[in-house]
């Protein structure tokens, strides 16, 4: 302890311990279990010898203590000894009740939070009724017409108490008036209210293709959200920008880290020329990843993206705050993994992608189903998902330390490695104007593209090996019983609903609010025209969704794609 060259290390951990973990741990105390577990590792435990001054300044600037710039090692100084990752199954479909019964099932079962599947007619636009609509409805998650859908979506449910996760794009901001009317109506104000809408319109257009909108009246929509939820729905995260999809899609772990950054870094420019200061805003921003089997890659990924996103709020945005540079994100197990050859083969893939994630150092995670290859998850299969979490949380003891692959030499130099490259591609994509650039040119698109071109090659070649799939095959398995199949009817019940919708509610109230949300979408972006007023305005009036759509795309338009070859 005498070398001086000790000193900068010894008394930066003395002054973590002594000041961010001791504040996290008064609110929010370690289980008494974890006292047998040594909560962190750092040079110093290496050995007797102190280590060398260079490495202990690489450790303080590349790594740091968890809770602290630049957030490699996590962004809570005490991680999931204090509180677990918070734990949701995405689920949803038919109608709303029969979703909410499912959801108050799998709270029953230990789940912490909500995680939403919209039906695909929900997803663009259309109302249930809508022929286009027709086929779609309740199949591929819950079908969501007007606020009394999200009322009876919401019935029961501790509004104040537990965080809503809804996967929902091109309509978020329609949503998320849904919810905030819902709550108005059992006394839980906005301000109470705590979860994230997806609201990341950008990888629509490269990865899913839930859009309804071009890009740049679409960018505003969000953009308009998030100041929103700035003033008014602090606890809410306005946006969850989305690597997961890219992922899907068949990125490379580094594209998916570029491309969402990339696409964030245009929302933030967005806000903040609506004179939103970045502080007031960017602590709110969420993510969701997309975590597959390449083990190691995985837990990389999620340090990198950490530091990466820090080092650009701090060096390039001025973000004062800490909590403007964290990246906090969500992650769901990789669905492009899933096979529906052998389909218990899964339960060990989403497994080892789940340990993976809390290696990483994540804060929310829903597990793909076993089934999911397909057809809806079953009960039992989205209850052993949740089985799988909960197994890693409490019986296996990688919760108890923070961040325990730290110092590993394939670790760090693979997230070092991976940091660059994203940034490289961050880069690109700002030479080329920027993400709407980016998208509009077909860029972004062709790059996935090719990487899903040499991933697939692969597998066929024999080079990449799926099991079950490619070798080690079981010739004429069958499914296993229990696939789920939501009701073809839900249609009927959707059109009913609507009809009695439409007859009580007060058409000139209706009217109005429409005509309002109609002027405002005709007026410039900018901070007096933001959309989410007469947006909820028409929730509250009980417009529908279709219906608010409908304005908004005899407005600005529908996208056409350019063609990716």
């Amino acid at each position: 302890m005498t070398d001086p060259h000790f000193h900068p290390l010894a008394d930066a951990l003395h002054a973590w311990e002594t000041g961010d973990l001791a504040k996290s741990t008064e609110r929010a105390p370690e289980r008494a279990e974890t006292e047998a577990f040594p909560r962190l590792a750092t040079p110093l435990d290496a050995g007797p010898q102190p280590p060398a001054a260079a490495d202990q300044q690489w450790y303080l600037d590349k790594l740091s203590f968890p809770g602290q710039y630049p957030f490699t090692r996590g962004v809570q100084p005490t991680m999931y000894r204090s509180r677990f990752w918070t734990m949701r199954q995405y689920a949803g479909y038919g109608t709303a009740a029969e979703a909410n019964e499912r959801f108050k099932y799998l709270l029953g079962q230990g789940q912490t939070g909500l995680s939403i599947a919209f039906d695909l007619a929900t997803q663009i636009g259309y109302d249930s009724d809508d022929p286009l609509a027709a086929g779609e409805v309740g199949q591929a998650g819950v079908a969501i017409d007007s606020l009394a859908d999200m009322e009876a979506l919401l019935d029961g449910i501790p509004l104040d108490k537990v965080s809503i996760s809804m996967t929902i794009n091109a309509p978020a901001s329609v949503l998320l008036a849904m919810v905030i009317a819902a709550g108005e109506a059992r006394g839980v104000p906005a301000a109470k209210l705590t979860g994230t809408i997806q609201n990341d319109i950008l990888k629509e257009y490269v990865a899913r293709g839930t859009y309804i909108f071009p890009p740049g009246p679409s960018v505003r929509l969000a953009a308009d959200t998030i100041a929103f939820c700035a003033r008014e729905v602090p606890r809410w995260n306005a946006i969850s920008v989305s690597g997961y999809h890219i992922r899907d899609a068949g990125s490379t772990a580094a594209q998916e880290m570029g491309f969402a950054i990339a696409n964030a870094l245009a929302y933030l420019d967005a806000v903040l020329a609506r004179g939103v200061a970045i502080d007031d805003f960017a602590g709110r921003i969420s993510w969701i990843f997309n975590t597959q089997n390449n083990f190691f890659e995985e837990v990389a990924k999620y340090r990198a993206l950490r530091r990466l996103w820090a080092t650009l709020l701090k060096e390039q945005y001025g973000a004062q705050k800490a909590s403007s540079m964290t990246l906090r994100t969500h992650v769901q197990t990789g669905g492009a993994t899933l096979t529906a050859q052998q389909p218990l083969n899964n339960i060990a893939r989403a497994g080892f992608q789940a340990l993976a994630s809390v290696l990483g150092g994540i804060q929310s995670m829903a597990l793909s189903c076993y089934d999911e290859a397909l057809a809806l998850p079953t009960e039992e299969a989205q209850a052993t998902a949740l089985r799988t979490q909960q197994i890693i949380a409490h019986e296996i003891g990688v919760s108890e330390v923070i961040d325990p692959l730290a110092g590993s030499y394939y670790v760090e130099s693979l997230t070092d490695q991976l940091e660059a490259e994203a940034l490289a591609l961050i880069n690109k994509v700002q030479e080329l104007g920027g993400s709407v650039q980016a998208i509009e040119s077909g860029w972004m698109q062709q790059q996935i593209a090719d990487s899903s071109w040499r991933m697939q090659k692969a597998v066929e070649a024999g080079e990449q090996i799926i099991v079950g799939v490619n070798a080690y095959q079981s010739p004429g398995e069958e499914r296993p019983v229990g696939i789920f199949r939501p009701d073809p009817e839900t249609y009927r019940t959707q059109h009913a609903r609507l009809e009695q919708l439409r007859a009580t509610r007060d058409q000139a109230t209706v009217q109005a609010a429409l005509s309002r949300l109609r002027a405002v979408a005709q007026a410039p972006a900018g901070p007096d025209s933001n959309l989410m007023p007469p947006i909820l305005d028409a929730v509250r009036a009980y417009a529908t969704l279709g219906e608010i759509c409908g304005v908004l795309r005899q407005e600005w338009g529908e996208y056409e794609p350019p063609t990716v070859i």
